[in-house]
């Protein structure tokens, strides 16, 4: 198994034919029968996996190089996602805009080497995987979350929370699905589910979905800003489905085809299996 081999199989499983620009081959290897991955791999992490005798490194967050320099660019994925949910094209482009001119601010000038010449000098292969495990996460719960309710016009937010209560992948889990704007009497309206996009979109981005007419965003996280905007405007709700388990959704499903390809997979640092 080479690291190409790896890559290609991720990207195939989120239907997509070339890497992201959060996504990349840091150092390539092969021969790879080991594998340790999990949310943030740094430079601990890839000596942790030299000491244990694992042949390959894999991070969800971008760490290094052009994955962490171009990470803004990757968050044009959310002009077609709101677009998809009927916000026009010309508004979902500028809304968008000054989140990722702020995201752009700070990753130009990040130290994208620190984690990349420690892999290098290791010898480690090393990969970021980022926004492919999240369009497969995004996939499979924006679909049960369809099937659950479509013969429900009045969802409340509760009957959210009790629906993703009920799922494999949170039960039990130290982080809990919670409402972040709203109560739990509220009516849900449609539902959007947003887990791949780089990074939030921010205070415009999510005025716009509410304003296509989206009454409830089931996300990752919501910074504090964004919570604050969106409790202001009073239009609609969210709910948050836990960082750490909501990766895990989309790269155990990687997980668990690299494993049928025959490779020793050790998952850590957040994802929970």
């Amino acid at each position: 198994m080479t690291t190409t081999n790896l890559m290609n199989t991720a990207l195939k499983l989120a239907k997509l034919d070339a890497m992201p620009y959060d996504t990349n081959i840091i150092v390539e290897g092969k021969d790879i029968k080991k594998v340790l991955i999990g949310i943030d791999m740094e430079t601990p992490e890839l000596l942790l996996a030299q000491q244990m005798g694992y042949d390959c490194v894999v991070s969800h967050h971008p760490k290094a190089d052009s994955c962490i320099v171009d990470f803004s660019k990757v968050m044009d994925v959310q002009i077609d996602r709101m677009v998809k949910s009927g916000v026009p094209i010309n508004k979902a482009q500028k809304a968008l805009k000054k989140k990722q001119q702020s995201v752009d601010l700070g990753s130009h000038a990040s130290n994208y080497d620190r984690v990349s010449s420690a892999a290098r000098l290791m010898k480690m292969p090393y990969l970021n995987i980022h926004i492919p495990a999240d369009f497969i996460t995004e996939e499979i719960v924006q679909t049960r979350l369809d099937k659950a309710f479509e013969t429900k016009a009045k969802t409340k937010l509760k009957d959210i929370i009790e629906e993703l209560n009920s799922w494999e992948y949170y039960v039990g889990k130290t982080a809990q699905p919670v409402i972040r704007v709203g109560s739990p009497s509220d009516y849900a309206g449609k539902i959007e589910v947003l887990m791949a996009g780089g990074t939030n979109g921010g205070v415009d981005v999510y005025k716009s979905y509410f304003e296509a007419g989206v009454g409830t965003i089931i996300a990752m996280h919501v910074p504090e800003d964004v919570k604050k905007a969106v409790q202001e405007q009073n239009i609609g709700n969210i709910i948050i489905a836990p960082h750490m388990p909501s990766d895990s959704i989309g790269l155990l499903e990687i997980v668990k085809a690299w494993r049928k390809e025959g490779v020793e997979v050790t998952c850590i640092s957040g994802i929970v299996e």
